[in-house]
């Protein structure tokens, strides 16, 4: 999926029938709105996105310490164009990503691309048996984390294939966006939150990523710099696991941090919620509104976000 930040103009169907176009010098507040619209304005016919040309990318992961990512944060976010880390719950283990552009070939990654699939299926097994004895999960997070990601590991591919990885089993998933500058804290809070309830199982990874500030009024980036905190719960061979509780925690950490929740992913939030954590928020419900009076595009999670 791109970014709605690289969307620079689009051509939208409106619940009238009425065709507009969209960009940064035709209907600006409209196309604002629309780069990230979660469908309830209209219909995008058309739109352009803003590209570079292809380009390859080094990837090196090597082990760390949640103590010392943290503490040198601002060195790996000035090291590396896209830096991002793994922590693994129930423990110190973090893997840490660095991936730049680069002029060299391609590299033969793939028996460790088979090593990687052959532990997500064992993963799937073990934390199906966990399901009946949670304490389990804090030893397969360590496995895991000795088994694939203890050893450093650097790989050369085409930019999308060091970008997008495979979800190998479903997945509950929640993302929210922090400002920046509460990463440490947040994380630190919810490690200990962990810590303090043993009953609390959390599966690994906790996917911790940052993205620039940006200009468009429903992007959980808009006017701050952001640290993205992903939660994974599995669900192997499709079962349910416990998570509300881990949920909620998670959610009122974020929440507590000003953040701002992925909204193609899980989160309990209403307009109350969404008027306080986005200051542009009264201005796209007042397009939506002009555009879709009879909530032609609405659903029902719309609908509990607008109403």
């Amino acid at each position: 999926l791109l970014p709605s930040w690289q969307v620079v103009a689009l051509t939208l169907l409106t619940a009238s029938g009425e065709i507009l176009e969209c960009s940064e010098s035709i209907n600006v507040d409209i196309f604002q709105a629309a780069r990230l619209h979660l469908g309830c304005l209209g219909v995008v016919l058309t739109i352009t996105f803003q590209c570079v040309p292809q380009f390859y990318l080094q990837e090196v992961t090597f082990p760390s310490t949640l103590t010392q990512v943290l503490e040198h944060l601002d060195d790996h976010l000035k090291r590396s164009q896209y830096f991002r880390f793994l922590w693994f719950p129930h423990s110190e283990n973090v893997s840490v990503i660095y991936q730049d552009p680069t002029t060299k070939p391609p590299s033969s990654s793939a028996s460790w691309l088979w090593d990687y699939a052959v532990g997500y299926y064992l993963l799937e097994f073990l934390l199906w048996i966990s399901t009946f004895v949670p304490s389990l999960v804090c030893w397969i997070n360590r496995f895991f984390f000795w088994l694939l990601f203890s050893s450093r590991v650097e790989n050369v591919a085409i930019s999308y294939k060091i970008f997008n990885y495979e979800c190998r089993f479903k997945q509950h998933v929640q993302d929210w966006a922090i400002p920046i500058e509460k990463t440490k804290e947040a994380l630190l809070e919810l490690k200990a939150a962990l810590e303090n309830n043993p009953k609390m199982v959390a599966h690994y990874p906790v996917e911790v990523r940052f993205a620039r500030g940006d200009e468009i009024w429903l992007s959980p980036c808009f006017q701050r710099d952001s640290c993205y905190m992903n939660i994974i719960m599995y669900r192997p061979y499709g079962k349910n696991v416990p998570r509300l509780n881990y949920w909620l925690t998670y959610e009122g950490i974020m929440k507590k941090h000003g953040g701002r929740p992925h909204w193609a992913k899980a989160h309990s939030c209403t307009r109350k919620d969404f008027e306080k954590m986005y200051p542009a928020f009264p201005k796209f419900c007042s397009i939506r509104e002009k555009l879709d009076p009879a909530g032609i595009f609405l659903n029902a999670y719309l609908e509990k976000v607008f109403y």
